[in-house]
């Protein structure tokens, strides 16, 4: 009898503590608000794993979220707000007590996305509210179709841009590593981003696209989606590395590996990737990226081996820039298995400027005149590599491309020399020539002017 007294009461207990914990708070202890392109998102910092439902209102457009056993410890009229689609947060009156009601008003009619995230990294329990904004969207696919225009136009005409897309890392809810001094790589990236940018649209014959082009988080996928909606050539992505310690140094430069990455560095690095993902707060909603299944395996295999050398070549020229303005961490190309690099029609780099995590890069890495040095560093070494193999039908290639010309009666040096404006020793040199004498049908290499 004394024991089924015990049982019964160890019983009760458990039930006690299960609906105790059942019953925990979920206080809000911090709003983020970060403003995309085409969608913003606000994140709620919660002392707990969060019971919530949500329901949407008109006339005018509110999106209304409840959350069970909470109230809000942070003052919502000084949340930043970002952007054009959120015009106010703030709270309402509970459906039941020790309740808290958050009303976000809009300028536009939304279907959110709304869900919880378990501690991961610095941050502990979150809810996450994707708001897609429309008119954001319809802007950036008129972008889109303006930019497949001119490139169709320019390919007819024979001469269109060589499209680089820049991909600054992490972002938003992702500040990437951290220094010593609270130095955000995702800060760094962007800076970064942002000199190659303007350098690459200094050069006729280039163009640039970032990824992203303020403090948001891209999906990782949605990344190498965004550069191949820009119909991109080339994809370089900027880190600024972090590690356990600050003794690790210097730059590299990453490519796609079908394997594990081998160095200590290397894991690290693809940890910190899957981190992101969730930091984020995407790893655990996004579906799968673009349907491939149509193409041809045939052909990825054929995309992917054009991929691979390619961004092998860029990445070998980029480090050899890169070692005369900072110092390297690898004299090689390095391997790892990332997300960022696994385009099979994109040929996509991976550049670390240096390691946020040792004392003296990040106070390298925080100044404008190092930040140029990087950006010029991975902008010359594209630019060699396109110059060397410039693309077909591109300005590139019309200006660095080799040019055969078959030799007609009564044409000579000086006739050839004027007509693709060179020189006379310019066309020797190129053919190897000791004479001035031509014959009718030779085939003469035409160096650029």
């Amino acid at each position: 009898m004394q024991g089924s007294f015990r049982l019964s009461r160890w019983i009760g207990l458990g039930l006690y503590l299960l609906c105790g914990l059942a019953m925990a708070s979920s206080d809000v202890s911090g709003v983020r608000v970060w403003s995309g392109p085409d969608n913003t998102r606000i994140v709620l910092d919660l002392s707990g794993a969060p019971q919530f439902s949500h329901f949407n209102l008109s006339k005018p457009n509110r999106l209304v979220l409840d959350l069970s056993a909470s109230k809000m410890l942070s003052d919502l009229s000084k949340v930043p707000l970002s952007g054009d689609l959120v015009k106010k947060i703030r709270p309402s009156t509970p459906k039941a007590k020790g309740d808290f009601r958050l009303v976000i008003e809009l300028s536009q009619a939304v279907n959110p996305t709304v869900f919880a995230l378990k501690p991961t990294g610095n941050y502990g329990h979150r809810l996450v509210i994707d708001l897609p904004d429309k008119a954001g969207s319809a802007q950036i696919k008129k972008q889109q179709q303006q930019i497949s225009k001119a490139k169709t136009q320019q390919q007819l005409a024979g001469n269109r841009d060589i499209i680089i897309a820049i991909d600054a890392g992490h972002g938003g809810e992702d500040p990437g590593a951290i220094g010593n001094k609270r130095t955000y790589e995702k800060h760094i990236t962007l800076a970064i981003a942002k000199r190659a940018q303007r350098l690459i649209n200094q050069e006729p014959g280039l163009k640039a696209v970032l990824i992203r082009e303020g403090d948001y988080f891209v999906n990782l996928n949605k990344r190498s989606q965004i550069a191949r909606k820009n119909k991109a050539d080339f994809l370089v992505s900027i880190h600024a590395d972090g590690f356990t310690s600050s003794q690790p140094k210097g730059a590299s430069v990453w490519v796609v590996s079908t394997r594990r990455a081998k160095s200590e560095v290397g894991r690290h690095l693809e940890q910190h990737e899957a981190e992101s993902d969730l930091l984020g707060g995407v790893g655990e909603v996004m579906g799968s990226v673009e349907n491939d299944a149509h193409l041809n395996f045939a052909l990825i295999d054929m995309q992917m081996d054009y991929s691979m050398n390619t961004a092998y070549e860029v990445a070998k020229k980029v480090l050899g820039e890169l070692g005369k303005v900072t110092s390297l961490h690898k004299k090689r190309p390095e391997h790892a298995s990332l997300a960022v690099l696994k385009s099979p029609d994109i040929p996509s780099i991976l550049v670390e400027a240096g390691f946020i995590t040792n004392h003296k890069e990040e106070k390298l890495l925080k100044t404008g005149n190092h930040q140029e040095k990087i950006a010029k560093a991975v902008v010359k070494g594209i630019k060699a590599h396109y110059r060397t193999k410039p693309l077909a039908g591109t300005l590139y290639a019309q200006t660095y491309g080799v040019r055969k010309h078959t030799v007609r009666k009564g044409e000579s040096l000086s006739v050839l020399a004027a007509r693709y404006n060179t020189s006379v020793a310019g066309l020797k040199k190129a053919n190897k020539l000791t004479s001035n004498t031509l014959r009718i049908g030779q085939v003469l290499t035409i160096p650029n002017s």
